[in-house]
């Protein structure tokens, strides 16, 4: 009777110690398993914009303001206002675009000592302007046409003309007597030995 007993309760403590130790063993499985799932990060919590520096790649801002196809020039400071209608071309778009960012004052130095004075006039552009240039041989302007010329020189021909070189065009002025009287009667600037032509977009 004794040894039965004994035996029955060697059989409990080794039941009971068999469950621990299956309890303990799925405890620790799914401890793992919820470790492991909270180390992984979700594929959505990347942003969508996110981009490896090896890859990625900067362009240059597009151009979406169209240039101008008119500029207002000034003989003088007080001058009367003059629409210069711009050609379609590289170099009428690059000179609006300047003049867009910056009204342009430009100083007349020599306007009255060099060939052909008398029907024509340049203004010198900085040097910092990069302005592209597609000459042709031109011989015969007409009053009021505006020309570039290489390098960074504005040309106006005030009156006809039969003067031979190599110009691009840029645009015209609707000729009339009070624009001659405009760029003839322009004034000296006081105490300079120079004139001014202001360039700027038209309003």
């Amino acid at each position: 009777m004794k040894k039965m007993k004994k035996s029955c309760l060697l059989a409990a403590a080794l039941a009971l110690a068999a469950v621990l130790a299956l309890t303990g063993c799925g405890q620790q499985q799914n401890n793992n398993s919820n470790a492991t799932q909270g180390s992984s990060v979700p594929a959505n919590s990347i942003p969508s914009d996110a981009a490896s520096p090896s890859t990625s790649t900067e362009t240059e801002p597009e151009q979406t303001e169209p240039s101008a196809t008119e500029l207002a020039v000034r003989f003088g400071d007080d001058g009367e206002a003059f629409t210069l209608h711009l050609y379609d071309n590289s170099t009428a778009a690059a000179i609006a675009r300047y003049v867009g960012t910056a009204s342009w004052r430009l100083p007349i130095y020599h306007y009255d000592d060099y060939d052909n004075w008398e029907v024509m006039q340049y203004y010198d552009i900085p040097s910092r302007y990069e302005i592209p240039s597609n000459a042709e041989s031109v011989s015969s302007e007409h009053a009021g046409t505006v020309y570039y010329s290489e390098p960074n020189r504005i040309v106006l021909f005030y009156q006809e003309a039969e003067v031979t070189g190599d110009y691009t065009p840029v645009g015209y002025f609707d000729y009339s007597e009070e624009f001659l009287a405009a760029v003839q009667n322009n004034p000296t600037v006081p105490g300079w030995s120079n004139k001014l032509v202001l360039i700027e977009t038209a309003e």
